[in-house]
């Protein structure tokens, strides 16, 4: 339970001076908006990377290939969400995130757009968690794909077999000895005669333009009030007020058991 004590105390001041602090404040806020407005464009001027491998993922009827997720729209936002093979549930992060997006399917699907999630545990993992939480929004299992290693969102043995590089966050960091499942977002568009093209990912703190509870509790008193990251109070939302912890690969782990986190 995150405290309720407040983090520091307040100066508490007539209408007219809160008035006058809110207007000098007002400016800073305008100015981030500008900017945020200016570095949304920048990123849609970045270069896009031409798709050349046939990615097949598992979906809930079968085979489907990236192509067939853009559904009949022209741009495709995918969440990489942390489900390892070997997880019995989702990341308590990816949860978090996910809780935030069956709202905007209607408005994103109106603008062109179609937003999945894809993980590496099996379908029938990922559609019993998916029932479990009641969301609604598209679910495909990446497990015998390259999607995940190509796109920085898993690191497994067959990428330490071969060498490859683990990225994070767009760094090259010292590869894990296990496998590593790694939350992000990319971004695809698919041209009228079928080519699809890469034009944009995000990890680390960059996911954060998706989880709206942050933007409210940064209007609180409060404001987000923790020190390790959403693992201090974030949990699947079926489990708030249970006992446990989150693990380093990001699972929820019940107060009876002794999962390290090791796979």
């Amino acid at each position: 339970m995150v405290s309720t004590i407040p983090v520091t105390e307040h100066q508490v001041v007539s209408r007219e001076e809160w008035l006058a602090a809110r207007n000098a404040h007002l400016e800073n806020e305008k100015r981030l908006t500008r900017m945020r407005d200016q570095i949304s464009a920048e990123r849609r001027a970045l270069p896009w990377v031409k798709i050349e491998k046939d990615y097949t993922f598992e979906g809930p009827d079968g085979p489907v290939t990236l192509a067939d997720l853009f559904n009949g729209n022209s741009q495709l936002l995918v969440c990489h969400f942390m489900f390892g093979p070997e997880w019995e549930a989702g990341c308590i992060g990816c949860s978090f995130r996910s809780d935030h997006l069956d709202g905007t399917l209607p408005h994103l699907t109106n603008h062109d757009v179609t937003l999945v999630s894809i993980s590496r545990a099996p379908m029938t993992k990922i559609a019993g968690y998916k029932a479990r939480m009641g969301w609604q929004f598209p679910w495909v299992s990446s497990f015998n794909s390259d999607f995940n290693s190509d796109f920085f969102a898993s690191y497994t043995s067959a990428d330490r077999e071969a060498g490859r590089t683990f990225m994070y966050n767009f760094q090259e960091s010292e590869a894990p000895d296990h496998d590593a499942e790694i939350s992000g977002i990319s971004v695809f568009h698919k041209t009228a005669n079928g080519d699809i093209y890469h034009t944009y990912s995000a990890y680390a703190r960059g996911e954060e333009m998706l989880m709206n509870t942050y933007n409210l509790l940064d209007l609180t008193p409060n404001g987000r009030n923790e020190t390790g990251g959403l693992i201090d109070w974030v949990r699947p939302h079926d489990l708030y007020g249970a006992a446990g912890h989150v693990n380093d690969a990001g699972e929820w782990v019940p107060a009876e058991s002794t999962d390290c986190g090791c796979h």
